[in-house]
């Protein structure tokens, strides 16, 4: 074993396998288990992100409507109490992402975006969510020489849609953060936020019971169907009749096809230090505690947190045969410790520190990067589904593009084409993992060869195909 095989090896020797957002003795009890059936207005599936933003804005439209959630497990216990903790304003998974799927309609989501971002940080204010929101704005940092001219191009774009973009050189970026992997920078201060994403997501689910929702824990629903000019939603503890349903259901398995189809269950991994101590910290700077992330194919993500930890995660996106989902799964040592490894290289002068915690989960990813939108039940049922890793900020859009395609019909949001037109469907097994696997060598290769993308990557970015996490 390497030198730094075994310093990795010895920082993760106590890293506890649990989620650092989740592991906290003021976490909330399990909430109440649907007990017989029920009626209602609304039903929505998943009390992650997408369904609890889905619940507040339905009851704000409409006081008088009846709400209720149902959640397999227990609030924000997936991907929505188990990411980074960065929430960015962007609905496309970046700028470069949308400029080239819908560029007659940037300007117009981008100010979608705006507003959202806004809409988030008004409801954390109004119902004083306390999630540890800070808009620190974002740093995106060039690792190898190669890369430097694309943090130009990012700038240059960022700028034309009204950000606050300044681009930093070897010595400014090292100045601000001390890494000696960094060749360039970027910081935006606008559009970039920092959250503790299980405390925002417990929050919101008071928030909504605040307003009359009724939300169901460790309540899997077991099937959809029509029942009269409404839908029944059936658990394994009573079926709720209701008039409309919202899938809030990430990459889960769904009862419509549809969905299946257009995403894929993708792990990400991460650890968490243990708090740095103030000589610690102060050997990195890093005292705009801007979320920071590099700009590879295979890139990592970092931040402080509240008690001064760093999270460290990304690198590796890990497709499972037949879209497995599985509790064994979220724990990777050969993925972890490669992170720990990339993570002293980064930060070589806190070699002794050790992690606490490591973990992973699923992201729906899909193959425009970016949420996509789709009915069923001749309109009864609404879903927004294929975040892939941005969904912090962009689940609140996409529940109220779910909402406007179930209750109005002649909202401007379904006019956009980013509504409109759905995410090429990932192929069936065996050809989707046969694919996926391809496409992660030959992104890694990317990454060794400074970049050139080959014949597949090529042949993908032709189709507006991709994969990501």
């Amino acid at each position: 074993m390497s030198s730094a095989s075994t310093r990795a090896h010895r920082a993760l020797v106590d890293a506890r396998p649990e989620v650092l957002w989740l592991d906290t003795p003021d976490r909330p009890d399990p909430g109440r288990t649907l007990c017989g059936g029920t009626r209602a207005d609304l039903v929505i599936v998943g009390a992650g992100f997408t369904g609890l933003w889905a619940a507040i804005q339905a009851k704000e439209d409409d006081p008088a409507r009846t709400v209720v959630v149902v959640e397999a497990g227990r609030v924000s216990e997936q991907a929505s109490g188990r990411n980074g903790g960065f929430c960015s304003s962007s609905l496309t998974h970046g700028l470069d992402n949308g400029v080239a799927r819908f560029p007659s309609e940037m300007a117009r989501i981008e100010e979608l975006a705006t507003e959202n971002f806004a809409g988030i940080a008004a409801t954390i204010e109004r119902y004083g969510i306390d999630c540890d929101w800070q808009p620190t704005g974002g740093l995106t940092v060039a690792t190898a020489p190669w890369l430097v001219d694309d943090l130009h191009e990012q700038v240059e774009l960022t700028r034309r849609f009204g950000h606050d973009v300044e681009f930093l050189d070897r010595d400014a970026i090292r100045d601000r953060v001390a890494s000696p992997t960094y060749e360039a920078g970027v910081v935006q201060r606008t559009g970039e936020a920092i959250v503790d994403p299980a405390r925002l997501g417990w929050g919101l689910a008071d928030a909504a019971r605040s307003l009359g929702v009724e939300i169901y824990e460790r309540t899997p629903m077991l099937g959809l169907a029509r029942s009269g000019a409404g839908m029944a939603v059936r658990t394994e503890s009573g079926t709720i009749h209701c008039g409309a349903v919202v899938l809030g259901t990430n990459a889960f398995k769904s009862p419509i096809g549809a969905i299946n189809r257009t995403i894929a269950p993708v792990y990400d991994y991460v650890l968490a230090t243990e708090p740095l101590s103030a000589d610690q910290l102060a050997s990195i700077g890093w005292s705009g505690r801007e979320g920071i992330s590099d700009t590879t194919n295979q890139f990592h993500y970092y931040r402080l947190t509240a008690d001064n930890r760093i999270l460290w995660g990304g690198y590796d996106a890990i497709y499972h045969f037949g879209s497995k989902i599985d509790p064994s799964l979220d724990q990777r040592d050969e993925t972890h410790q490669v992170l720990a490894e990339h993570f002293f290289e980064t930060f070589p002068q806190l070699e002794g520190l050790s992690f606490s915690h490591r973990w992973g989960g699923v992201i729906d990813t899909c193959t425009r990067f970016s949420v996509t939108f789709g009915t069923s039940f001749d309109g009864r049922v609404a879903y927004a589904v294929g975040y892939t890793g941005l969904g912090v900020g962009a689940t609140r859009f996409g529940a109220r593009v779910c909402l406007d395609l179930l209750f109005h019909p002649d909202s401007e949001l379904l006019s956009l084409r980013m509504v409109k037109r759905k995410a090429i469907p990932f192929p069936p097994e065996p050809v989707r993992w046969a694919g996926i696997e391809l496409t992660r060598k030959a992104l890694a290769k990317a990454d060794a060869n400074e970049g050139r993308r080959g014949p597949w990557l090529r042949l993908l970015d032709s189709l507006g195909l991709g994969f990501d996490s």
